[in-house]
């Protein structure tokens, strides 16, 4: 924190502990003009104002209120830059707990982590605490089913943009995968092939698996099969994919962002440039491995 937002904070903290307590103190010196009657004199539509005490319980709470704030900016780093008598923060009590947590759950996850996939995710106990981290971590994204949402991929089935194979899943959770250029980015093509051109190849997409089409999409079909040179490069000249570039596979019926021919048409014109987060840092390799494991369950049964 700078000196200058040190002493702004500083100054305006104390400076409104000093108006409070000098008001609470100019306040109870204050001599009121008092009638015979007890009443200020003023009368307000026939409602007359008294200038009774506060409660003397809620004076003293509110001095008592006074002190803890003296207490408290004493002790802990709530003014400025000034780190407190105790020297304490959030980062050394969340370092503090979190060391407590390794040395009591540290041990199970090692034992965890020395355990091939395929034998951890027939473990009941591992799949159990796995569980729990898939619902803290992939659940917003895959859904607490793990079958996925438009744009995120559905993890029981056995289709995979980079390889269902433990190591390609720890390889995926440990370091992400970013759609950017040497990636799995699919660029938008509107430009290059124009909207005629667009509709060909989406309509000799939808022939890869096998689809009916009317009549002029046949047409239409016959002419994008000469323009899918272009999307050969990633996906294969027979569409099958590239598990090595992340590029789908566009033989079977499963669309990651949907397979309707105008879907087809909007992700041709526009791209898609979707990630998945890196968890190697904030999880760890030993959780890494367990996830890992979870996830091959899903569609190898558990």
């Amino acid at each position: 924190m700078s000196a200058f937002w040190s002493a702004y904070i500083t100054i305006l903290s104390l400076g409104c502990l000093a108006f409070v307590a000098g008001a609470m103190i100019f306040t109870t010196r204050l001599d009121v003009h008092r009638e015979d009657d007890g009443t200020t004199g003023h009368d307000y539509d026939g409602i007359k104002e008294y200038d009774n005490p506060m409660p003397r319980w809620w004076v003293k709470m509110f001095w008592m209120g006074i002190v803890f704030f003296i207490c408290y900016v004493a002790l802990y780093p709530a003014l400025g830059s000034y780190k407190g008598y105790l020297n304490w923060t959030s980062h050394g009590e969340h370092d503090k707990d979190k060391a407590e947590y390794d040395a009591k759950y540290g041990p199970i996850f090692k034992a965890y982590a020395e355990k091939p996939v395929e034998e951890l995710a027939q473990d009941a106990a591992a799949m159990k605490i796995a569980g729990r981290l898939y619902a803290n971590n992939c659940a917003a994204c895959h859904g607490a089913d793990a079958r996925g949402a438009k744009g995120f991929p559905n993890l029981t089935d056995d289709d995979w943009l980079y390889g269902g194979e433990p190591d390609k899943l720890i390889e995926t959770l440990t370091n992400g995968r970013l759609a950017v250029v040497g990636g799995s980015k699919m660029p938008a093509w509107g430009e290059t092939l124009g909207e005629q051109g667009i509709k060909e190849v989406a309509a000799y997409v939808l022939t890869l698996s096998d689809r009916k089409l009317s009549e002029a999409d046949s047409k239409l079909a016959e002419a994008g099969q000469a323009r899918f040179v272009v999307c050969a490069a990633c996906h294969g000249a027979e569409g099958k994919g590239n598990q090595a570039l992340g590029a789908p596979n566009l033989t079977d019926t499963i669309w990651l962002y949907g397979g309707s021919k105008a879907t087809i048409e909007e992700t041709l014109r526009k791209g898609r440039n979707g990630a998945m987060p890196a968890w190697g840092e904030s999880l760890g390799k030993e959780k890494v491995h367990l996830l890992a494991a979870y996830v091959w369950s899903l569609s190898h049964g558990k």
